[in-house]
């Protein structure tokens, strides 16, 4: 099915991909508009994306030669799909803070269709913190964030901030655009970490972050499903659209993911639960005594097992967390707790696993695997849900023909 999309270019380097992209886009049969700031317009000319496009280009919010000067509200009604790329940090803040100064920025908060952007920026304000929560703060928002990606920058610089090429733009554009392949899909997901008390001070966690388990909520709203978000202590917010269950110790997330998992389609198991608790929980803060102190230690429910032995059981999908021998454990896990799918993934390398916005996955499943390469979470979210979908379309395919 052809999508009218709607194309926002801001000013950077990478605005010469745009045109690019529009190309794409077209040639696989899909109508594009664009917008461009002003800052675009220093670096690429409107009438190189209006002949690409066959439409002129808009760029200014009062336009007196649309219908009433509201060429934000046409606009933004006449999309299926608004997309921006390249996406800047100034952009990025914005929409993150809701500010409406320009004909893009004010598209935004119009728009009722889905939204992407693809960020392109120096590789150290990607990483600059306030970049990062205007970034968490979108996604929350169901914005479908695609790259950046690491590389040689325009500055001679190295790292992550380079815009992701148009061809894989517009592939996930319209891999999204097809979404709803959940559609009505009851969904629970667990995530981040659980902490196990010692005393009212201290507790035993790890350092799970729960950008996976979000990232996999955020997409798994963006295919159509009802989502419930189990998830352990993060500092992250909860995606729009979300049921979220918070929890803090294994037991407490025991308890909530077997009670919804009764009426699931679907558990995805990517929290990171402590195999173990304290026996005993001391009513006041433990004091220091001699050199060796000894906290005697007993073992948590597995969660995971227990949703696989369920009746009637829902697809489950189970996360591996490996600093060796990654495979094998993660097809003994696969066998030994009946699960129907597991993503492994390295932690303690270099790039990749907890705390990072990055990461790739080894995913096996009886009789087959598949390997999803190095790239931001959200995309590797969407990347694995696809194949999620796909295996519980294989499971019950009458009720999700």
């Amino acid at each position: 099915m052809n999508k009218r999309i709607l194309l926002g270019v801001c000013g950077g380097i990478a605005a010469y991909k745009a045109a690019e992209l529009v190309r794409l886009l077209r040639k696989q049969g899909h109508e594009v508009r664009v917008v461009m700031t002003a800052a675009a317009r220093q670096f690429v000319t409107p009438l190189t994306f209006q002949a690409l496009s066959g439409h002129a280009v808009h760029s200014e919010l009062l336009d007196a030669e649309q219908e009433q000067a509201m060429s934000h509200i046409h606009l933004a009604r006449w999309a299926d799909i608004l997309l921006i790329a390249p996406a800047t940090a100034d952009m990025l803040a914005k929409m993150a803070h809701g500010l409406a100064d320009d004909l893009l920025s004010t598209l935004y908060l119009a728009a009722e269709c889905p939204v992407f952007v693809a960020p392109a920026m120096n590789q150290a304000m990607w990483g600059k913190a306030v970049t990062q929560e205007n970034i968490a703060r979108l996604q929350s928002h169901n914005v479908q964030c695609i790259g950046p990606a690491a590389g040689e920058q325009a500055c001679g610089e190295q790292g992550l901030g380079r815009m992701v090429e148009p061809a894989d733009i517009c592939r996930q554009v319209l891999e999204h655009g097809q979404s709803g392949a959940l559609s009505d899909v009851n969904i629970v997901i667990s995530a981040g970490p659980t902490r196990e008390p010692l005393d009212p001070v201290r507790y035993i966690t790890n350092r799970s972050s729960g950008k996976m388990g979000y990232a996999l909520a955020s997409a798994a709203l963006f295919a159509g499903a009802n989502v419930t978000l189990v998830s352990g202590p993060v500092n992250l917010p909860t995606p729009a659209g979300a049921k979220l269950i918070p929890v803090e110790t294994a037991l407490q997330m025991y308890d909530a993911v077997i009670t919804h998992c009764r009426t699931a389609d679907i558990y995805i198991g990517a929290a990171a639960v402590a195999d173990y608790r304290p026996q005993q929980l001391a009513d006041s803060k433990i004091k220091k005594g001699g050199d060796i102190g000894n906290i005697a230690l007993v073992k948590n429910p597995d969660i995971i097992a227990a949703v696989a032995g369920l009746q009637p059981k829902p697809l489950v999908v189970g996360f591996a967390a490996e600093t060796d021998d990654l495979e094998n454990y993660a097809k003994h896990k696969l066998q030994t707790k009946n699960l129907d799918l597991i993503a492994a993934n390295w932690v303690g390398q270099t790039e990749g696993g907890f705390e990072s916005d990055r990461n790739a996955l080894q995913v096996f499943w009886p009789g087959g695997q598949q390997i999803l390469p190095m790239t931001d979470k959200h995309t590797l979210a969407a990347q694995l849900l696809k194949l999620i979908a796909e295996k519980l379309h294989e499971k019950n395919p009458v009720k999700n023909s």
